[in-house]
C-alpha cells in the first residue's frame, strides 16, 4: 500500500455519506490534514480526490474521525469493486423498500378503509402493541443504517440526512408506542398511532435512494465505457513465438500483433502491416483512419480491417487512454463556482432544518388547536422528512459528471469544473494560426533567389541551419531539401531567435533564416525580394527569407493549408455569438489572407511569443471573456492568460498542461462542441439548483403548517417522504438528459 501522496491526485471511496452536508464535513476533515493542498468530494460517486503531501493512513484517519470511512482507490480493479459495491447497495435498498412496503401498504389500506381497531379497546391495544414491535423490527432491518448513521454523526457533533430521518421516524414510533401502551395518558383527540407513517417513510426513502443509485450509475457510464475500452490481453511477439499476455506485463519496446476486430492494447508505432483503425474514442469522429509503418496507434482504439505489428512506446498509466480516464476523473471530482455555493449552503442546511423543526413543534404546542400533541408531532415529523438536502447536494456534481463524460465522448477533455462553467460564457475566441486553423504541416511551394545565388545552394544551406530547429517552417525546408536528395550539412553556432527565426554558420557561410524582422534587425537590405515576399504573403503563403553572408539571398514560400473543417467550425463559433480573432507571429499579409479564407475578421499578426498573452490581456480589458486555442510551446502563456485555454491534442505537452480544455482530435469543431456542452451543462445545473431550492423553499413552510390557517390542510408525513425521495430522483434524471445531448445537432 502506498503511504504518501504528492502533486498527483489520489482517490478514496468514502462510505457513510448520505447528503450534501456530509460533503462539507469530509472535505473539511481532509483539508485539515497538514500537507493537503486540495480536497474535493464527489457526492455522486461517493469518492474524494486529494492533492498534496500527506500519508494515506493519516488521511483515512481524518475521514474516520469525522464519522466516515475511506478506502484508497488505486487501480481499475478497485474501480470495478466499487461498481460492484454500488450495485449491491442498489439491490439492498430495493429489498429494504419492498420489505418495508409489505408492512406499510396493508396498514395504510386498512387505515383508509377504517378497518383498524381503536386504541381504547383491549383488543385494539394488543393489536397496536404487536404492530409497534413488528414495525420496530422492520425499521431496524430496513432503516437501521439511518439510525446508526445519525448516532455516528451525533458522536462527532455533526448532523446530516440520517439525523433528520432518524429523528422523524424515531419520534413517530416512540410516540405511537407510548399511545399504545398508555392511551389514558394522552388526550382522546391525540390518541393516534403513526406506525404506518414511519414504516412508509422508510420504504419510500429506500425506494428513492435505490432509483437514485441506479440513475447515478447511468450518469457515470462514460467512465465505465472508457475503462471497458482497455483490452485485458495482448498478442506479444517474442522471436518466432507469439502468445497472449496480460497487458499489465507489457513493457516499452514490446512487439505486439493486432488482428482484425481487436482493440489495440497500448500506445505504439506501427512497424509492419497496414490497416484502418476506428479512433472515435479519441476524436468523436466515426471515420476509420488508415495506418501504415511509422504511424502511431493508441491503446483502446479498434483495429478494423488488416493485421499489423507495432512497437509499444507508452504502457500502463502513460497511455493516452489512461490520461483521458485520469482527466475525466479529475474533472468529475472538481467543482465549479456554482457547486461550491451549493456545498456552502448544504453545510448549514441540516442544522437550520433542526432549528425550524423545534420552532414548528413549539408553535403548534403553544398556539395550535387540539389535539396539540398530534398536530405538533405530524408537522415536526413532516418538516424533518421533507427537508432532506439530497437534491441540493446532487444538483451540481451529477450534471458535471454527465457533461464531462459527454465531452470525453466527443474527444474533449475538460480539466476541471470551472473550465466547463466558463466555456459557455465566452464572448471571444482567439485562434493561433499554425496547427490550429491550418493543418500544421507546412510545405515548400516555391523558392525565389536573388541575383548570384543558386536554388540548390539555398536549399542546402538553409536546411543545414534548420536541422537545429523544431519549428514547423524549419521542418518544411528540411523536408524539401531531403526530397531533392541533397546532403544536408551541419550548422555551427546555431541560435533560435524567438518570433524571428534562426542564425548560425553553415559551410563557413554566415546565415540568417526567418521573417522580415530578422533581416531588418540585422540591417540587411531586402532589395527586390521585398516585393516578392509581399506578393507571396498576399497569396496566403508564408515568406521565409534567407540571408547569406550579410546579403538577402532568397525567399522561400511555405504554404500551410487550412484544416479541412476550419471554415465550417469557425462559422459555428460565429453562430454561437462569439468574436473570432486570429493571433499569429506570421507575416501580416499571410495572416490576413488566411483569415479571409477562414472567415475571420480580426487579426493580430507578427506578434512575438512573449506578446501573445498581452493580446489576450488587451481583449480582456475590453470586458471580453476570452478563450484561446493553440498547440505550441509559445502558446502556453496565452492559454494560461485566457479565461479558458483550448489546447489542440496534436500539440505540445506544455500547451496541453497550460489549458483548461484539450481537444484530442485537434479540430476546431471541438471548441464549438465544448462551448455547446458547457452551456447545456450549466443550464442543466441551474435547472437542478432551481428545482432543489424551490422544493425546499416551498416544501418546508407547507410541511410546518403555514397553509393550515387558510386551507385547514396539513401535509401528510408519508407524502413528505415520497416528495423527498422524488426530488433526488428528479435531479438525477434531469442530469441524465444530457447524455442524449448532441453538440453539433444534425450537422457535422
Amino acid at each position: 500500500m502506498s503511504t504518501n501522496i504528492s502533486a498527483k491526485p489520489v482517490r478514496f471511496a468514502i462510505t457513510g455519506m448520505s447528503c450534501a452536508g456530509c460533503v462539507a464535513a469530509v472535505e473539511m476533515a481532509l483539508r485539515g490534514v497538514p500537507g493537503v493542498v486540495e480536497a474535493s468530494v464527489n457526492f455522486v460517486e461517493r469518492t474524494a480526490q486529494v492533492t498534496g503531501a500527506s500519508s494515506i493512513p493519516t488521511l483515512v484517519a481524518a475521514v474516520r474521525a469525522a464519522g466516515y470511512e475511506a478506502v484508497e482507490l488505486r487501480d481499475p480493479t478497485a474501480e470495478a469493486e466499487q461498481d460492484q459495491v454500488e450495485r449491491a447497495r442498489y439491490q439492498r435498498l430495493l429489498r429494504n423498500a419492498l420489505m418495508a412496503g409489505a408492512l406499510a401498504l396493508p396498514l395504510m389500506l386498512a387505515e383508509m378503509a377504517g378497518q383498524l381497531p381503536g386504541l381504547a379497546t383491549p383488543n385494539g391495544r394488543l393489536f397496536w402493541i404487536a404492530t409497534g414491535w413488528l414495525t420496530l423490527a422492520v425499521l431496524v432491518y430496513t432503516g437501521g443504517h439511518f439510525f446508526t448513521g445519525a448516532w455516528r454523526q451525533f458522536r462527532h457533533h455533526n448532523a446530516n440526512m440520517d439525523t433528520l430521518i432518524a429523528l422523524g421516524t424515531g419520534s413517530a414510533w416512540i410516540y405511537s408506542m407510548l399511545v399504545a401502551l398508555f392511551p389514558a395518558s394522552v388526550p382522546s383527540l391525540a390518541r393516534h398511532a403513526y406506525f404506518e407513517a414511519a414504516v412508509t417513510i422508510i420504504a419510500l426513502i429506500n425506494l428513492g435512494a435505490a432509483l437514485e443509485s441506479r440513475a447515478r450509475g447511468k450518469a457515470s457510464a462514460a467512465i465505465q465505457r472508457l475503462l471497458g475500452m482497455r483490452p485485458k490481453t495482448a498478442r506479444l511477439i517474442e522471436g518466432d513465438q507469439e502468445r497472449d499476455v496480460p497487458i499489465e506485463t507489457l513493457g516499452i519496446h514490446a512487439r505486439i500483433r493486432v488482428r482484425p476486430g481487436e482493440k489495440i492494447p497500448v500506445d505504439g508505432i506501427v512497424t509492419d502491416g497496414r490497416s484502418t483503425v476506428n479512433e472515435s474514442m479519441l476524436t468523436g469522429e466515426p471515420l476509420p483512419v488508415s495506418k501504415q509503418p511509422g504511424d502511431t496507434v493508441t491503446g483502446g482504439t479498434l483495429n478494423e480491417s488488416g493485421t499489423f505489428v507495432f512497437q509499444a512506446n507508452r504502457v500502463g498509466e502513460d497511455t493516452v487512454l489512461a490520461h483521458i480516464i485520469a482527466s475525466v476523473r479529475q474533472a468529475q471530482n472538481s467543482k465549479p463556482p456554482l457547486g461550491r455555493l451549493a456545498d456552502r449552503i448544504a453545510a448549514v442546511f441540516v442544522p437550520t432544518v433542526l432549528i425550524i423543526a423545534v420552532l414548528t413543534a413549539l408553535a403548534w404546542f403553544n398556539l395550535g388547536p387540539e389535539p396539540r400533541i398530534g398536530f405538533m408531532l405530524v408537522t415536526t415529523l413532516t418538516v424533518l422528512i421533507i427537508a432532506c438536502p439530497c437534491a441540493l447536494g446532487l444538483a451540481t456534481p451529477i450534471s458535471i459528471m454527465v457533461g464531462v463524460g459527454k465531452a470525453a465522448e466527443s474527444g474533449i477533455l475538460i480539466r476541471n469544473g470551472e473550465a466547463l462553467q466558463q466555456a459557455g460564457k465566452l464572448s471571444a475566441v482567439v485562434l493561433d494560426k499554425t496547427g490550429t486553423v491550418t493543418a500544421g504541416r507546412p510545405t515548400v511551394v516555391r523558392l525565389i533567389t536573388a541575383s548570384g545565388f543558386k536554388e540548390i545552394d539555398i536549399f542546402r544551406l538553409a536546411a543545414g541551419l534548420e536541422t537545429g530547429s523544431e519549428h514547423p517552417l524549419a521542418q518544411a525546408i528540411l523536408a524539401a531539401a531531403q526530397a531533392r536528395g541533397l546532403v544536408v550539412p551541419q550548422a555551427e553556432r546555431f541560435e533560435a531567435i524567438a518570433g524571428q527565426g534562426a542564425s548560425g554558420a553553415v559551410e563557413g557561410h554566415s546565415l540568417l533564416v526567418g521573417n522580415r524582422r530578422l533581416l531588418e534587425t540585422n540591417r540587411i537590405d531586402l532589395g527586390p525580394l521585398a516585393a516578392d515576399a509581399e506578393q507571396l504573403a498576399a497569396a496566403g503563403q508564408t515568406p521565409v527569407l534567407v540571408a547569406v553572408d550579410g546579403q538577402a539571398a532568397a525567399v522561400i514560400a511555405v504554404a500551410d493549408p487550412l484544416k479541412s473543417d476550419s471554415v465550417a467550425a469557425i462559422r459555428r463559433l460565429r453562430d454561437l455569438g462569439l468574436r473570432i480573432v486570429l493571433l499569429t507571429g506570421d507575416h501580416a499579409a499571410t495572416a490576413h489572407a488566411i483569415a479571409a479564407e477562414a472567415g475571420i475578421d480580426t487579426v493580430f499578426a507578427e506578434v512575438p511569443p512573449t506578446g501573445k498573452a498581452e493580446v489576450i490581456a488587451k481583449l480582456q480589458a475590453q470586458h471580453l471573456l476570452v478563450g484561446m486555442a493553440g498547440d505550441g510551446i509559445n502558446d502556453a502563456p496565452a492559454l494560461a492568460q485566457a479565461e479558458v485555454g483550448f489546447a489542440m491534442g496534436t500539440g505540445t505537452d506544455v500547451a496541453i498542461e497550460s489549458a483548461g480544455i484539450t481537444l484530442v482530435g485537434g479540430s476546431l469543431h471541438g471548441i464549438a462542441d465544448a462551448i455547446a456542452i458547457s452551456r447545456a451543462t450549466v443550464r442543466n445545473i441551474h435547472q437542478n439548483l432551481f428545482g432543489a431550492f424551490l422544493y425546499n423553499i416551498l416544501g418546508i413552510p407547507v410541511a410546518a403548517g403555514l397553509l393550515y390557517p387558510v386551507t385547514g390542510i396539513l401535509l401528510d408525513p408519508m407524502l413528505a417522504g415520497a416528495a423527498m425521495a422524488l426530488s433526488s430522483f428528479t435531479v438525477v434524471s434531469n442530469a441524465n438528459r444530457l447524455r442524449g445531448f448532441q453538440p453539433r445537432g444534425n450537422s457535422k
